[in-house]
């Protein structure tokens, strides 16, 4: 029978939840993409009001989140603690605000402070379970949140000492900051080499295909959001020998 079907040892009957969840959370998203970048409550009474008023679903959105909910299980699986659960459950609460960050700043080309906020208070709750089980951890996804904005702060202040303008929004330094705490030191590191190798990618192509000027400003965000992800679901070993070919160019394999 299909109730006995079992996905990378999940039962199929956790599938369908989570992407019916993923279906309501894509409808989220959608509406914190609306609400955000006004800066008006996502969660309230008078916004509950708003949005009945305004019902109007993406639901190319809620495809996303749904087939997104249902890899993360897939790749992560359901473990029998609370600890092994953890990287589940961060990853299922994470990607509704990454999906938001690359809407919005694709679309408005800002990042807003309440979406980092959210996810630096919710990186210092996984900081601290984790914590419970290995302080170390703790302590590296600390070490990722000073790093993963350092680097972007430090190309920020370059930027505009040798430019005279920002090289990176300050918004995509707080959205480093705070994926360093979902992700640590070595992750943070390997998601902003992948984002600039993305970037460059898609800035070569827009270019070439003439859908962009050289000089013409990209958002950078959607890019982070594409490296994390891209971070989520590739192997670490994957992501690292494919970032030493290319910056090697291709001479890591004759070592």
């Amino acid at each position: 029978m299909i109730i006995f079907m079992y996905f990378n040892d999940v039962n199929i009957g956790y599938y369908i939840l989570v992407s019916i969840l993923g279906l309501f959370i894509g409808e989220l998203v959608n509406w914190m993409c609306k609400r955000l970048p006004e800066h008006k409550k996502v969660f309230s009474i008078s916004s509950l009001k708003e949005y009945t008023k305004e019902f109007n679903p993406n639901y190319i959105i809620m495809i996303i989140t749904a087939v997104l909910y249902v890899s993360i299980l897939y790749k992560y699986g359901i473990k029998s603690t609370l600890v092994e659960n953890l990287d589940l459950i961060k990853y299922l609460i994470l990607t509704p605000m990454l999906l938001a960050a690359f809407i919005i700043d694709y679309r408005l080309q800002i990042i807003p402070n309440r979406l980092t906020l959210t996810m630096f208070e919710i990186g210092l709750i996984f900081a601290f379970l984790y914590g419970l089980s290995n302080i170390a951890i703790s302590i590296n996804m600390l070490l990722g949140m000073l790093v993963g904005g350092g680097i972007f702060l430090g190309i920020t202040l370059l930027g505009g000492l040798f430019y005279g303008k920002e090289a990176m929004g300050l918004g995509d330094v707080k959205l480093m900051g705070a994926l360093g705490l979902f992700f640590g030191l070595t992750n943070i590191i390997i998601i902003a080499l992948v984002s600039f190798l993305v970037g460059a990618i898609i800035s070569v192509i827009l270019i070439i295909t003439k859908k962009s000027g050289s000089d013409q400003y990209m958002a950078f965000g959607p890019f982070i959001v594409l490296a994390t992800f891209v971070m989520i679901f590739v192997p670490y070993d994957v992501i690292k020998v494919i970032l030493l070919n290319v910056f090697t160019l291709g001479l890591y394999n004759r070592n």
